[in-house]
């Protein structure tokens, strides 16, 4: 039975070339696949989700098998992010609450090879890491050993998985506050690079005329070197 691995966006799949290369040769109606898929994923909708389709070559029969998504994903879809932050350095995407964390954990765990919440905690914290996400308010990159030295222990092993309103306020004044001192570093980083710019710029300019004139200088020495041409050169004495 042939089995198929698509990585498909979740109640939204569309048909491509890559697809009809697929199942074409199988006689399979690509138009009645995608419906079975992305009924079967739409409570994905706006996810990447992992899918195989198990065909029956002989009777057409379609079964789609839909996996957890990704962390990324996961993530993404609880912070409604489009994409991470991609200078995860300078700028952040996201403040979450340890809440939101193990909530994720908590629905990827069973996909995990991660032998208990905590672990499966700190694997999603490793995501985060790659998206620019903070959470509570720190960068995710010092979490987990935070997590080893006992914070957050109370939420994790309770099951938090709940944030309160007023928490959610609390983190989204103090995301605002982080982003604002990231924006002011940033344009000060860009205006002493275009500080630096203008100065090299105007070095050259400086510079590029007096090398010009040195470079004449001395060819009209090298052309005042040479003998003259009208000269006849001394005749050889007879003896």
């Amino acid at each position: 039975m042939p089995q198929i691995k698509l990585l498909v966006e979740g109640g939204a799949m569309q048909p491509g070339p890559t697809l009809s290369q697929q199942v074409g040769p199988l006689g399979i109606n690509v138009g009645h696949l995608i419906s079975k898929v992305n009924e079967a994923t739409s409570k994905f909708r706006g996810m990447k989700v992992p899918v195989e389709l198990d065909i029956d070559a002989r009777t057409k029969d379609i079964k789609v098998n839909v996996f957890s998504p990704p962390v990324s994903e996961l993530l993404k879809k609880e912070f409604g992010l489009a994409k991470g932050s991609g200078e995860q350095k300078k700028r952040c995407s996201a403040n979450a609450s340890i809440e939101q964390i193990i909530s994720v954990a908590k629905t990827k765990m069973p996909y995990m090879l991660s032998k208990n919440l905590k672990s499966a905690v700190k694997t999603v914290i490793g995501t985060c890491v790659s998206l620019g996400v903070l959470i509570e308010g720190v960068p995710a990159s010092e979490v987990g050993l935070m997590i080893d030295e006992g914070k957050f222990k109370k939420e994790i092993e309770q099951e938090k998985t709940e944030t309160s309103p007023e928490k959610k306020q609390e983190l989204n004044s103090q995301f605002d506050e982080i982003v604002k001192a990231q924006e002011i570093v940033i344009k000060a980083e860009e205006a002493v690079k275009e500080a630096a710019k203008a100065a090299k710029e105007a070095t050259v300019a400086t510079t590029t005329p007096a090398t010009t004139e040195g470079a004449k200088t001395t060819e009209v020495k090298k052309e005042e070197a040479k003998p003259s041409e009208s000269k006849s050169a001394p005749k050889k004495e007879k003896k």
